[in-house]
C-alpha cells in the first residue's frame, strides 16, 4: 500500500511531463430523427429519482408485446395500441443505487410476468416493501395471492426476483434475491422455489445459497447456457439449476455489470460477459484534466492488474483482457462487426466526461478505441452516454447501439459502436430507455420514458430480412428484457 501511496505522489509530480496527451477539437453534426413516435400517456407521477422501468411482455395473450411501467408504489399497465389495462398505487420496491439502497437498483423494473400457474392467463408478480410477494392478474391487476417467504439471516428482505425453469417445466420456477443488511450491499443470498410449492404456502427452497458473487449494481440473470430447458444463474459466480456452484471468476474488485449472448459460436454453449472494476487507480479530482488523465495512464501501466473484461461460461473462463487496465464499466454485446467471427464487446470506459469507448474482438482483441467527444453530435452532452441497448434497428447482420445522454433526462441516440458514429438523434427528455421489439417484425424498437409519456420509436424503412424469427424465442433474450436495469441493459 506504501508502494503505491509513494508511485501516485511521484507520478502527481512528475506524470505530465512523461507522458503528453492529444485533444481534440472535432465537432461532427448529426440531424434529428424525423419519424414521429407512437406517443402513449400515463397516469404516474413524473419525480421518481430514477427508481421503476419499463418491460414489453404480452398480459392479455392478444400475441402483441403490451407495456409496463413501474415507478415508487406505482405499476400502470397499458395494452399494445396505448390502451390503460390498469394503474394501481402499490408498495412495489423499486430503489436508487442498489450499493447503497438494496435490490433491484436504477431504473431496474422490480417485477416478473409468466403464467406462473398454468391456468393460461399471465401473472405480474412483485416484491412489496414489507417483504410480501404479490402475484396479480396481468391483464386486471387484481390480487391472486400473496406470501411472506422467510428471509436469510444477514438480510433485510428479499429484494430482487427473477422467473426461471430450474426443474426444466418452463417458466414455473422462481429465484429471490437478498443483498447483505449492513455495509456496501451485494447480492449474495439466493433462494430457489417451485411457484407451486409457494402457491400453497410451502416455503422449501428447491435450493439456497448465501455465497453467491453478484455483479455490485443490479440484480442477478438467469439464462440457459447449455441449452438443457434448465437455467443457470449469473453472476461472477455461475450457479446450476440444482444450486451447485459451477465456475467462477478469478476477479479482483466487484463486477460492474453482466451480459449473456452467443459470443462465440465456435463454442456449443452461450457464454457470459462480465465487467471488473477494482485494482485500478484511485479517482479523486477532476479526472477531465490532462494531469489527472497522465497520471492515471502511467499508475497503471505500472500496477497493471484490475479492470478486466472477462468472457466465460459454467465450465471455464474462456478469456480475460483489458486495455491498458481501464475500467470498463458499461457495456453492449453484439455483431458490431460482420467480417469478424462471433460478437465484439464494446466498453464504455469510466471517465466522468469525455469517455473514451473501446471494442474487444469475440477472442478477446483490442479492434478499436476513441473518443466519444470526437463522434458526438454538437451540443450533447460532455459527459457522455448510459444506458447503452445493443439495438436490431436496420433488419441487416450488423447491431448498432441506443443509449442516451448521460446523467440527464436527455436525448437519444443509435449509433455504430465499431466507429463511434452517430447515426441518428432523438430529440427527448429521456428519463428512461428500453429496446426491444414490440412492433412485431424482429426488430426492434427504441422505448422512451419521457416525464409522463412514453413514446416508442420504428424504422420507418422495409425490414430488409422480414422472415426472420423473433428474438423474444431466444431464452436469453425474454429472461434479459426482464432483469435489466441501468447497469445492465
Amino acid at each position: 500500500m506504501l508502494t503505491r501511496l509513494l508511485a501516485i505522489a511521484l507520478l502527481s509530480i512528475f506524470g505530465p511531463f512523461w507522458l503528453g496527451y492529444e485533444e481534440s477539437d472535432a465537432d461532427p453534426a448529426v440531424s434529428h430523427y424525423t419519424v414521429k413516435p407512437r406517443i402513449i400517456r400515463l397516469d404516474l407521477p413524473v419525480p421518481d429519482e430514477g427508481m421503476g422501468g419499463i418491460i414489453a411482455v404480452d398480459v392479455n395473450n392478444d400475441g402483441r408485446k403490451d407495456f409496463i411501467i413501474t415507478k415508487p408504489n406505482h405499476i400502470a399497465v397499458h395494452d399494445h395500441s396505448g390502451k390503460k389495462l390498469w394503474v394501481k398505487k402499490v408498495g412495489i420496491r423499486v430503489t436508487k443505487k442498489a450499493e447503497e439502497y438494496g435490490l433491484p437498483g436504477l431504473h431496474g423494473p422490480g417485477m416478473q410476468v409468466a403464467d406462473v400457474d398454468g391456468d393460461g392467463a399471465t401473472e405480474l408478480l412483485y416484491l412489496a416493501y414489507d417483504g410480501s410477494l404479490r402475484v396479480v392478474n396481468g391483464a386486471t391487476g387484481q390480487e391472486k395471492w400473496k406470501v411472506m417467504v422467510p428471509v436469510p439471516k444477514g438480510a433485510e428482505r428479499w429484494e430482487h426476483l427473477v422467473i426461471a425453469s430450474f426443474r426444466g417445466a418452463g417458466d414455473r420456477d422462481l429465484l429471490l434475491q437478498a443483498t447483505n443488511a449492513q455495509g456496501y450491499r451485494m447480492g449474495r443470498y439466493l433462494a430457489a422455489f417451485a411457484l407451486d410449492d409457494l402457491i400453497e404456502g410451502i416455503y422449501k427452497p428447491l435450493w439456497e445459497r448465501h455465497d453467491f458473487v453478484a455483479n455490485a449494481h443490479n440484480g442477478a440473470r438467469v439464462a440457459d447456457l447449455n441449452g438443457d430447458g434448465k437455467d443457470e444463474v449469473l453472476g461472477a459466480t455461475v450457479v446450476g439449476s440444482d444450486g451447485r456452484i459451477l465456475s467462477r471468476i478469478p476477479s479482483k474488485g466487484h463486477i460492474d455489470s453482466i451480459f449473456v449472448g452467443d459470443i462465440r459460436p465456435d463454442i456449443p454453449v452461450l457464454e457470459i460477459v462480465a465487467l471488473e472494476e477494482g485494482r485500478g487507480f484511485p479517482i479523486f479530482g477532476d479526472s477531465n484534466r490532462i494531469f489527472f488523465r497522465a497520471v492515471k495512464r502511467l499508475y497503471e501501466r505500472i500496477f497493471p492488474d484490475g479492470n478486466r473484461v472477462f468472457l466465460y461460461n459454467h465450465e471455464r473462463v474462456v478469456w480475460q483482457s483489458h486495455f491498458q487496465h481501464q475500467e470498463p464499466q458499461n457495456a453492449a454485446i453484439g455483431e458490431f462487426d460482420p467480417e469478424r467471427p462471433g460478437l465484439e464487446v464494446w466498453c464504455r470506459s469510466r471517465y466522468d466526461t469525455r469517455q473514451k469507448p473501446f471494442i474487444f474482438d469475440a477472442q478477446g482483441q483490442i479492434i478499436s478505441y476513441y473518443n466519444i467527444d470526437d463522434v458526438a453530435p454538437k451540443n450533447w452532452t460532455a459527459k457522455g452516454v448510459e444506458v447503452i441497448w445493443t439495438i436490431d434497428w436496420t433488419g441487416l447482420p450488423k447491431q448498432l447501439a441506443a443509449a442516451k445522454e448521460r446523467h440527464k433526462a436527455g436525448d437519444v441516440a443509435i449509433f455504430d459502436p465499431l466507429t463511434g458514429k452517430f447515426l441518428h438523434r432523438f430529440k427527448e427528455k429521456a428519463d428512461r430507455l428500453y429496446v426491444a421489439d414490440v412492433s412485431g417484425d424482429w426488430r426492434e424498437e427504441i422505448v422512451v420514458l419521457n416525464g409522463n409519456e412514453l413514446r416508442i420509436y420504428e424504422n420507418d424503412k422495409p425490414n430488409p430480412n422480414p422472415n426472420r424469427t423473433r428474438l423474444w424465442n431466444q431464452n436469453h433474450y425474454r429472461r434479459s428484457k426482464m432483469t435489466w436495469n441501468y447497469y445492465s441493459p
